[in-house]
């Protein structure tokens, strides 16, 4: 696994940078809340470790802030509050899993092993559903209220995308990355014209919109 640390402590980041290695993980260090937020957000990691009290911006505020650019890598919390309300509240910034500080390596590393199985689990999903809308990935088949949709190849990629990330802000730079594979801003109005069209297809004769467009952010889908 490709594990990011982000830690402020000196001395325990040197120690799970170690450890995890020794454990046959790639393991790499950042030791602000900034510059973690950075490389979470445009690094391909399978798990973040995040210590909640950070430099420059806190563990909570990096993990909320990329759950709100579509991030869904797992995070484990490292944390010396362990009170039920911290738990909660971390969780609830967007963690998976809370661990309280001081821990032993063995346990981290266990929590660290299930978010990734759980992780796997959840990229071998088939079928995506939002509201009455249903996406088969295997049969390519796209079907609201019963009734099927015909899609384009790239209506298809980006429909399955957006269910990917139900309920969360999907920016152009996630779409043209991920839709279109460009690393670049073409300067066109590409996303435009396809969602445009994609919404014109999952929407029309249709009671409730699904596709919403968040101004100066990009687009959600939702039920």
């Amino acid at each position: 696994m490709k594990i990011l640390v982000i830690e402020d402590d000196r001395e325990a980041a040197e120690y799970l940078e170690r450890a995890l290695t020794e454990a046959g993980h790639t393991a790499h260090v950042a030791r602000d809340g900034e510059t973690g937020f950075s490389l979470a957000d445009s690094g391909d990691y399978d798990i973040l470790v995040i210590d909640r009290m950070l430099p420059r911006r806190d563990g909570l505020s990096v993990i909320a802030g990329l759950r709100a650019r579509g991030n869904e890598t797992p995070v484990l919390i490292l944390s010396a509050l362990g009170e039920v309300d911290d738990r909660v509240t971390g969780l609830r910034a967007g963690g998976d899993d809370y661990l309280t500080k001081p821990y032993a390596f063995s346990e981290l590393l266990a929590r660290v092993e299930v978010l990734k199985r759980r992780a796997n689990s959840r990229d071998s999903e088939t079928t995506y559903r939002t509201g009455d809308l249903e996406l088969d990935r295997l049969s390519h088949a796209v079907r609201r209220a019963g009734k099927e949709i015909a899609l384009q190849p790239r209506e298809f990629r980006l429909l399955e995308y957006l269910m990917r990330h139900a309920g969360q802000v999907v920016t152009r730079t996630m779409l043209l990355e991920n839709v279109w594979d460009y690393h670049f801003d073409p300067q066109t109005n590409v996303i435009d014209v396809h969602v445009s069209r994609l919404r014109s297809k999952i929407e029309k004769g249709f009671e409730k919109p699904l596709l919403h467009t968040v101004r100066g952010a990009g687009y959600m889908l939702r039920a």
